[in-house]
């Protein structure tokens, strides 16, 4: 086994998880762009309709909707720690952590049926198996949302609500949207202040609590360096850690998914 979990959990943060007339400006634009519809079960009656529409025109600067819902497959490493690979039509995911192939996990995300190495070693035991390829599943959460949070601000269970104009980092005037969840996701109790910056309308940093009432944010961090992979538009930039290796595919073979 593994001698030390967090080798397998580093960084490993679980979820479920400018002016006015600026916006005024960006609200004409936005009425002509692409629909961008929410998840089934997005709570649309407590959100605000700014916050939304905000939502809506970052959805459309990083590739548009219909971008987003024809992505096939991506890869990325995150924080230098693990590799994922993520068929997102099939919801078949390959994690491979560190840069040896030791310790593999490979889930569905829609089955939940997985198989597992570590230190090398197939598991065969239905209980290893159960407990690994839920953690997969969660580092799998956790990793997403690193990368692909603004294309989830309408998500299912989720509300948005519009809090202010505030300076982002390096004094950026920004849109502050406050991301909260209800019984969705491994831990529905966080929140998020994402900002948006009011002239580039795209996510420029988010703040991360931990519990939605606390005050203060466990971390704040920029997200930057956004550049076109395939149709979509991603960031990889955290500040001291970074999301690289960034890659959309149109197909993978299915066998990374069956064996190690």
């Amino acid at each position: 086994m593994i001698k030390d979990l967090s080798f397998i959990l580093i960084t490993l943060i679980l979820f479920s998880c400018a002016e006015e007339a600026s916006f005024e400006t960006n609200e004409e634009v936005s009425a002509e762009i692409e629909i961008n519809p929410a998840a089934e079960g997005f709570d649309e009656v407590n959100s605000d309709a700014k916050a939304i529409e905000i939502a809506n025109v970052v959805m459309e600067n990083m590739g548009g909707r219909q971008a987003w819902d024809d992505l096939k497959v991506v890869s990325w490493n995150f924080f230098g720690a693990r590799t994922l690979l993520w068929n997102k039509e099939s919801g078949d995911v390959r994690i491979q952590f560190g840069k040896s192939d030791s310790n593999i996990f490979i889930t569905n995300i829609f089955t939940h049926q997985g198989i597992i190495k570590l230190d090398g070693v197939e598991q065969t035991e239905p209980d290893s198996i159960k407990k690994y390829t839920e953690m997969a599943e969660s580092v799998w959460i956790n990793d997403a949302y690193w990368l692909f949070m603004p294309f989830k601000l309408k998500d299912s269970k989720t509300t948005l609500k519009y809090l202010n104009i505030d300076t982002a980092e390096g004094g950026v005037y920004s849109h502050v949207l406050e991301l909260t969840f209800n019984e969705i996701g491994d831990t529905p109790e966080n929140k998020y202040w994402v900002y948006v910056d009011t002239t580039e309308m795209l996510v420029n940093q988010w703040a991360y609590f931990s519990i939605a009432s606390d005050s203060l944010p466990r971390f704040t961090t920029p997200w930057t360096d956004y550049k076109m992979y395939g149709n979509i538009l991603l960031a990889g930039d955290r500040g001291r850690s970074q999301l690289t290796e960034i890659e959309v595919l149109d197909s993978v073979d299915v066998n990374v998914f069956r064996e190690f």
